[in-house]
Order: structure tokens, then sequence, then C-alpha cells
């Protein structure tokens, strides 16, 4: 397997990661938070998504066309534009769907992405996979002190774990 390959697979299983998380939550999920000012599980959700279709649009604007706007407001303040959960699911897979597609466009032209992602256009999708598990941590966290039970979350570790040992 090529370099590149090996980067394009783990991408697509982080976006199963995401997906396997997402599952999980459920629309009062998405108000917890830490009690200190910190972002809420939707917040999370959102800015996964929106990091995306925000990247996309300096680096590829034409991929980043038509992709769902789940948050509102500023990079300070800003709040989720949906409560469905399927929605936001639906707009990480379509945001990971063009950034597949701009990486891969990038890699049959022999270019990079103008100003950013220069030395490869792949690591962008390496950026995001790093971007993602550290706000996957934090609503781990955020879902384990708003009260989900441990065994929950032992099921929803073993889950997502199991797809990275494949």
């Amino acid at each position: 397997m090529s370099d590149t390959d090996l980067i394009l697979s783990t991408f697509r299983r982080n976006a199963r990661v995401n997906a396997v998380l997402l599952a999980t939550v459920t629309a009062a999920d998405l108000d917890l938070g830490d009690g200190r000012g910190g972002w809420s599980v939707g917040q999370h959700l959102g800015h996964l998504a929106g990091f995306r279709a925000g990247w996309l649009s300096h680096i590829s604007p034409a991929h980043a066309s038509g992709l769902p706007e789940v948050v509102a407001g500023t990079e300070e303040r800003f709040w989720l534009t949906t409560r469905d959960v399927a929605q936001l699911a639906d707009a990480l897979d379509r945001g990971d769907e063009a950034a597949l597609n701009a990486v891969q466009a990038a890699l049959t032209e022999k270019r990079g992405f103008d100003g950013v992602y220069t030395s490869h256009p792949a690591q962008f999708l390496i950026h995001t996979l790093v971007h993602d598990s550290h706000h996957r941590g934090q609503i781990m966290s955020l879902l384990r002190q708003g009260g989900r039970a441990p065994i929950e979350m032992d099921i929803l570790d073993r889950q997502t774990w199991a797809i990275w040992r494949e």
C-alpha cells in the first residue's frame, strides 16, 4: 500500500469512528458542557463539520460548495443551527467526501493547495484526523461528566478502538 493510499484509508477509518460516536449521541447530549464556559458536545460536533467546510472553502472552494452549514455565529461565539444528530452526521459525511474528492483532485493534477498543505495535499486529511481526535476526546469527557454510564462508555471505547486495530 502506498503512503497516499494509507492516508486515504486512515481518513476513511476516522469517518467510521466519528459515525460510531455520533450513533450514540442523543439530542439531549448536544447540550452537555463542562459548566465552565467550554463548548458543549453539540458545539464540538458542529465545529468538526464546520472545520471541513471552512478549510475547503480556502483550499478548494468548488469542493466546499453546497456543504451544509450546521453552525452560525462567529468563531468565538457560535451555536448549532440544527438539533438533529442525523443532520450533524450527514454534514460530517458530506464534508469527508468533499475533503477526499479535493485531495484526490489535487493528487491527480499533481499539485498542492495554494498557501497551505503545500508539501502534499493529503496533509489536509492528516490535519483533519488530528483535529477530530482532539475534539472526540473532549466529547467523550463531556459524555462521561454528563452521566453516561461507565458500561456505555466502555462499549463506545471498544467499538471505536476496534476500527483502528483492523
